[in-house]
């Protein structure tokens, strides 16, 4: 567990991180990934749909992800995993067992919303 205080971001700073609401539409076993992981395709709105590959196989089926609305970066560069290009980072707490519990909002919100 990380308990160190990272370096202090100024308000430009986090204003660059572009985190929005999306929509998980699709969730399926990845087994090209080097550690247990999910492909993931999640509906942003109006930014559309992205993929991802995410490792929450501890706590979560894929059957239970479909129309789960999660929050994720939307504005990393792209990134080659095995062989998907993941769009965006779906963010989640890291527990003691390295078990990721993926962050949501507490009611439903219009896909591609911003957290800000």
């Amino acid at each position: 567990m990380d308990n160190h205080v990272k370096e202090p971001l100024n308000w430009n700073d986090f204003n660059k991180v572009e985190m929005r609401i999306g929509t998980i539409i699709s969730a399926e076993l990845f087994k090209e990934a080097k550690k247990p992981a999910y492909k993931l395709f999640i509906d942003f709105g109006e930014f559309g749909i992205r993929k991802t590959s995410a490792q929450i196989t501890k706590l979560y089926q894929p059957n239970d992800l479909i129309d789960k609305q999660i929050i994720a970066v939307t504005n990393f560069s792209p990134k080659q995993i095995a062989n998907i290009m993941s769009e965006c980072l779906l963010l989640g707490g890291v527990g003691d067992d390295n078990e990721i519990t993926i962050i949501q909002p507490e009611r439903p919100v219009k896909n591609g919303t911003r957290i800000g």
